[in-house]
């Protein structure tokens, strides 16, 4: 059998989120033939440092992998540094990652998915980025996996190849788009992804997804993913380092294999517009919005 990607997990301060996080990844059909990672984030704070020693001892005491590695950083890299940095060691050494963060819960059948994935486009230079992550699409006739141009950061993989082209450079990636460009990036302006980029240039986010997505479509690159999530975001729980409190992107985990993948590589556009649909709507009418916001200030 080929030799399966490294799955790199990355940690910090949440030892609930990380111990279900690894309780499902042990669950997975590849679990106990894949290499795992662990990547623990050193303290930003004095009163983060018991949490973070909580969350080292999760990972000390992980077993029902091939083999297991923990990195201990000696400083706060955060969170977007400790993923470029982990990331890019392990594409280099083995050509190909499936990355997790701590607040991912996923389907027994996620790692399956990413390797065959990755084995399946290993060649295809035009596809850069695999998905584990859906919206709650309303299109139920959609195939079982499929391309599209955005990246979702919520359990990915990649390759070396691809890993390549990521500009971490801000200002380089903003002198490439024009107004079409822009326009085309946000899905028509229905999410938020030029503003993104517009906030991490201005200092007020630090986010590495926006920048890949952003190299990924520059290069005209794809995305592979499920018509039926295989990943649950548990991190909108006010506990994130870029979440709110929300529950607009919750979904449930497909509890079935992926078994059949595009041959055409080029944008699905039934997929297009079902995710249009998606976004146009995910927060609902003027009523659900103010009663949402008003529950996020709350807290």
């Amino acid at each position: 059998m080929q030799q399966l990607a490294p799955i790199a997990l990355f940690v910090y301060n949440r030892p609930d989120h990380t111990r279900r996080t690894i309780g499902h990844l042990q669950k997975n059909v590849l679990a106990e033939e894949s290499r795992l990672y662990i990547f623990c984030d050193a303290a930003k704070t004095d009163a983060d440092k018991d949490k973070v020693e909580e969350v080292k001892q999760i990972a000390k005491e992980t077993t029902g992998f091939k083999s297991i590695k923990i990195i201990v950083r000696d400083h706060n890299l955060g969170l977007a540094n400790s993923i470029i940095s982990g990331v890019t060691q392990l594409v280099y050494e083995y050509g190909k990652v499936i990355v997790f963060e701590d607040d991912l819960l996923s389907s027994p059948y996620a790692l399956q998915y990413f390797n065959e994935a990755l084995t399946r486009y290993a060649s295809e230079e035009k596809v850069m980025h695999i998905g584990g992550y859906m919206y709650n699409l309303k299109d139920k006739g959609l195939p079982e996996s499929f391309f599209y141009r955005a990246a979702t950061s919520w359990g990915w993989a990649t390759w070396a190849r691809a890993w390549n082209h990521f500009e971490p450079d801000i200002d380089k990636l903003i002198a490439q788009f024009d107004t079409l460009d822009i326009i085309r990036f946000s899905i028509e302006g229905k999410m938020n992804f030029w503003r993104q980029v517009q906030e991490f240039k201005a200092g007020k986010n630090n986010s590495w997804a926006i920048r890949w997505y952003a190299s990924i479509f520059l290069k005209g690159g794809l995305t592979l993913n499920p018509a039926r999530s295989l990943i649950n975001n548990i991190g909108h729980d006010g506990t994130g380092v870029h979440s709110n409190k929300e529950k607009m992107y919750e979904v449930h985990i497909s509890q079935q294999p992926v078994k059949k993948f595009p041959d055409v590589i080029e944008e699905d556009e039934r997929a297009y517009h079902a995710i249009k649909y998606f976004l146009t709507h995910r927060k609902g009418n003027l009523l659900q919005r103010a009663v949402r916001f008003v529950k996020q200030r709350m807290g």
